[in-house]
């Protein structure tokens, strides 16, 4: 019996269509059918922001078997036997994107790489890779389904095709994405993530980054030091886990969240805010939480477009 690996998507309870499920446990039923019966996941992982949204859902690896039947539009898969892995979040789904996207290249047509510094690689055709790990490179993917990735310095990796990835690991790099369910990626300082398509990701966990997304069912993540993550899509979530960071949301229903050290946030109308104090622990030697708050921009309490921090537990305006 031949098991299919794969990733899913849940709501914030880790149910799925009201069906209960737990990390490490399996689960069987009778029939499959893609979008009728049976157990559902995706094979491609960027593919779970089709139905479930990046700002309040829950992902993970699975392993599908037993009766399989595939979706017509995505790689959606529904099986008759499931077995739910290790939770791995919008970061996890980003690398395991990227991985699919390598993995499924035809890497004796399709890639151009580069290894020396000042280059260029650039693929104009779907389902290509281009490559760089010299200084001050850059690739570029205009097709559909493409990769760039970026391992030196001061490059920039490019995508304008629809479910792409474009990743640096580099300090000031820049990755974009115009082209629906992607994902750019920086894991270096300086560095700045964009997505202009719907159901994208933009992820950045170096310091003084910036990670923005202007479609709708976004996620722009930031973990670094005096970073900025900014949505202008509906029922998105900009977050910012380092020291004095900012997060934006102007989209419908989206949330901004400040979960570092002096972080502040600002929201549409209707949106809401969450932000967590901290102060310094002599004996844990570290910032531990003081206050956690969360409100809705209402325009009065809580005035619209106007940052906020958490000082004493209230919501204070700042600059």
């Amino acid at each position: 019996m031949s098991t299919i690996k794969g990733f899913k998507g849940f709501d914030k309870n880790l149910k799925c269509r009201g069906y209960q499920y737990e990390i490490g446990k399996s689960y069987k039923e009778s029939e499959a059918k893609a979008c009728e019966a049976g157990f559902h996941f995706c094979e491609y992982p960027l593919d779970v922001f089709n139905y479930y949204q990046p700002s309040d859902s829950r992902y993970t690896e699975v392993e599908g078997s037993g009766k399989t039947d595939n979706h017509v539009d995505d790689s959606k898969v529904a099986c008759t036997k499931i077995k739910i892995g290790a939770e791995i979040g919008i970061p996890g789904i980003i690398s395991a994107s990227v991985k699919y996207i390598h993995d499924h290249i035809d890497w004796n047509n399709d890639k151009e790489s580069n290894v020396d510094d000042m280059s260029a690689a650039t693929n104009t055709g779907d389902r290509s890779a281009a490559t760089n790990t010299g200084d001050r490179s850059a690739a570029t993917n205009t097709g559909d389904r493409s990769a760039a990735t970026n391992s030196g310095d001061q490059s920039a990796a490019t995508n304008s095709g629809d479910q792409s990835a474009a990743t640096n690991t580099g300090y000031r790099s820049a990755a974009t994405n115009t082209g629906d369910r992607s994902a750019a990626t920086n894991s270096g300082d300086q560095s700045a993530a964009t997505n202009t398509g719907y159901r994208s990701a933009a992820t950045n966990t170096g310091y003084q980054s910036a990670a923005t997304n202007s479609g709708d069912r976004s996620a722009a993540t930031n973990s670094g030091d005096q970073s900025a993550a900014t949505n202008t899509g509906d029922r998105s979530a900009a977050t910012n886990t380092g020291y004095q960071s900012a997060a934006s949301v102007e989209g419908k229903h989206s949330v901004a969240c400040g979960l570092g050290i002096e972080c502040k946030v600002k929201g549409a109308l209707g949106c809401g805010i969450v932000l967590v104090e901290r102060e310094w622990n002599n004996e844990e030697e570290s910032y531990v939480i003081k206050n956690i708050k969360a409100a809705k921009v209402d325009g009065e309490k809580i005035k619209a477009d106007t940052w906020y921090m958490l000082i004493d537990n209230e919501f204070v305006e700042k600059d």
